[in-house]
């Protein structure tokens, strides 16, 4: 049972960390959520001003009412709990006790659950927060069963999709001759959604005996993920003329046509050298739409790691090379184990991680992450964590890898 305790204000501090004096935040809150009213009220449409204001003043009255609405909800389940535990004190049936204590149980891990979700809000939004994003995964190091895992990891993340009720898109796909993935760029809509998935960005390291593996050997591949918060049109203007735009008939597994037109399109931002493309509509105008919408996300990555650079941000590499050292996570089959090398944290339950049931593991990372940005900017001390088991030495693991 969580242990919480009360100060002056009556907000529960979870235990070991320091009472949060939320006053001055929820004030601030309620503040700014009337001046972005009151700005998104009057908002000039019509006078060339860029439309693309307005979805930040959405984006961050959405963050302010549901912070307001957490804060409602917080002080609802303290006020509930402080009357149950008079209720403790003052009553003697034990029948009517274990009703009320079982309460005080509920009350107490909801309480706890709000404080960290109005934690969440109250530390500056990053600046992506709020955004859909697009997933990228394709097959580094390891051949055909890179592949084949490229295809489990798409699978993994469209589940935990589903389960969270967010909008999935296919964007473009191209498969292997046994099912793999050579590559594979999807959207995903909803709340939340960068929030949990932005650390999903980087190498994805699986440890198995591949089908394709006669002498019952382990392999080691590796799969990389990229996560680009999706742009607007307004976020990233293009200019046509700087657009090289080819079109081909798209191509299946094997490398057969799939179509008898030239459906596919392939973009290159000539100032930059980027090149994207898609194949996965029939309809050639549909291609080029999502090729557009590929290209605007990396330009806007782009973007915003220039800014970082120039402003000596630290920031952590997308992906990498794809070679087997730079994993982010390991998934190792022999040991039914997942370890997230970043944060120290092993799930010993890889089949129900591979079904998308990453609720614990990504939980975790966000609540980490959480820990840092409060400690860092806000001077916030973090809640003590239990000690992290040692992470598996991979290197002692036995593996031959290819």
């Amino acid at each position: 049972m969580s242990s919480l305790r009360h100060h002056p204000y009556g907000i529960p501090s979870v235990e070991g960390r320091p009472p949060v004096q939320f006053d001055s935040y929820i004030r601030n809150a309620e503040n700014r959520l009337k001046e972005t009213e009151q700005a998104m009220a009057s908002f000039n449409f019509g006078a060339g001003r860029d439309s693309g204001g307005y979805e930040k003043l959405n984006r961050e009255h959405r963050r302010l009412s549901r912070l307001l609405n957490c804060w409602n909800r917080l002080q609802k389940a303290e006020k509930e709990l402080r009357d149950n535990r008079e209720l403790l004190a003052s009553e003697s049936d034990e029948e009517f006790l274990k009703v009320v204590q079982a309460e005080v149980t509920a009350l107490e891990e909801s309480a706890k659950k709000l404080e960290r979700e109005l934690l969440s809000l109250i530390v500056p939004p990053l600046p992506n927060e709020g955004r859909n994003i697009i997933v990228e995964i394709r097959p580094a190091a390891g051949g055909e069963e890179a592949g084949l895992f490229a295809a489990e990891l798409h699978r993994m993340y469209l589940h935990f999709a589903e389960q969270n009720g967010w909008k999935v898109e296919s964007l473009d796909l191209s498969q292997s001759d046994l099912g793999g993935i050579r590559a594979v760029s999807f959207s995903l809509q909803g709340e939340d959604v960068y929030r949990y998935l932005c650390h999903e960005s980087g190498v994805h390291r699986v440890q198995r005996i591949p089908v394709t593996e006669a002498a019952g050997r382990i392999h080691t591949s590796t799969v990389t993920v990229a996560v680009l918060p999706e742009a607007e049109e307004v976020d990233i203007q293009v200019n046509p003329a700087e657009l090289r735009i080819d079109v081909f008939r798209s191509q299946g597994p094997g490398g057969q046509s799939v179509n008898t037109t030239d459906s596919a399109v392939r973009i290159t931002h000539l100032p930059t050298g980027l090149v994207v493309a898609s194949q996965q509509e029939k309809s050639q105008h549909r291609n080029r739409e999502i090729a557009m919408r590929l290209l605007r996300s990396r330009l806007l990555e782009r973007k915003q790691a220039e800014e970082d650079a120039k402003n000596a941000a630290e920031r952590r590499q997308q992906v990498g090379t794809g070679e087997r050292s730079e994993k982010i996570r390991t998934y190792n089959f022999p040991q039914n184990r997942v370890t997230d090398h970043r944060y120290g944290i092993t799930v010993h339950d890889l089949a129900q991680i591979l079904e998308g049931r990453l609720d614990d593991l990504l939980s975790q990372i966000v609540a980490i992450e959480l820990d840092r940005r409060l400690q860092t900017e806000l001077k916030i001390e973090p809640a003590p964590r239990p000690q992290a088991a040692p992470t598996p030495a991979d290197d002692a693991d036995a593996l031959q890898t290819l």
